[in-house]
């Protein structure tokens, strides 16, 4: 992904073929957040968008079928897995007929360390889909590395139980982006901008998918 920044220092970290930001010192507040955003705005340029279209179709056949949607993810991941669930029960059922089945399978501390406690922290999501989710169901595995050992785990036994998946990941995408049926992927190597990023393709799936429910009048009246 190219930058807007000289990159030839050797001290120049780099991960795969990227090189990640910030690479050089900024000497303030303002210039580094000028920065940020060339860089988020590069990093969207790699997003794959017809692998968003591939996702949308997909969960708008679940939200008509009223199958099952899960999400999950860890650290800043996982706060947008259970953000999801508000944006995505709530937000797309607005002035639709779409009753959305949405549940984080980040969002339940006790379960987590119990799983994490008693079988393996790698279990804690697969563990859960094992009861909850049916044939037909979609699972949104979100991970900025793509390497987490339970994002990785839980993606295999959804595609092995045909459950449909999606996985959101930046940096090379690593083992999640390959075992995703849909990838939708972010070419970047800066956790906050990968985040960044993740959400805003999070609330531009919701704000499609409602709004593909909608009348151009309801949509002209409506703030989303």
């Amino acid at each position: 992904m190219s930058t807007i920044y000289e990159l030839s220092s050797p001290q120049a970290p780099v991960v795969g073929d990227l090189v990640t930001f910030p690479a050089v010192p900024y000497p303030s507040a303002a210039m580094f957040a000028s920065a940020y955003a060339e860089e988020v705005a590069q990093a969207w340029k790699t997003i794959d968008l017809t692998a968003l279209d591939r996702a949308a179709v997909v969960l708008l056949t679940a939200y008509t079928r009223r199958a099952g949607v899960f999400s999950c993810g860890n650290g800043g991941s996982a706060s947008i897995a259970n953000h999801l669930v508000c944006d995505h029960v709530k937000g797309v059922r607005a002035k639709t007929n779409f009753t959305p089945r949405v549940a984080s399978l980040s969002n339940n501390v006790e379960l987590l360390t119990a799983i994490a406690n008693d079988l393996a922290y790698e279990d804690i999501f697969s563990y859960q889909l094992q009861s909850q989710a049916q044939p037909g169901d979609v699972l949104i595995a979100i991970s900025s590395s793509g390497r987490s050992p339970n994002i990785v785990k839980v993606l295999r036994w959804a595609r092995e139980n045909d459950i449909r998946t999606i996985a959101i990941t930046g940096f090379d995408g690593g083992a999640a982006r390959e075992t995703a049926e849909i990838a939708i992927h972010a070419d970047c190597g800066n956790y906050g901008v990968v985040e960044d990023l993740h959400q805003a393709i999070m609330h531009a799936l919701a704000q499609y998918i409602q709004q593909s429910a909608m009348t151009a009048e309801a949509i002209s009246e409506s703030v989303f």
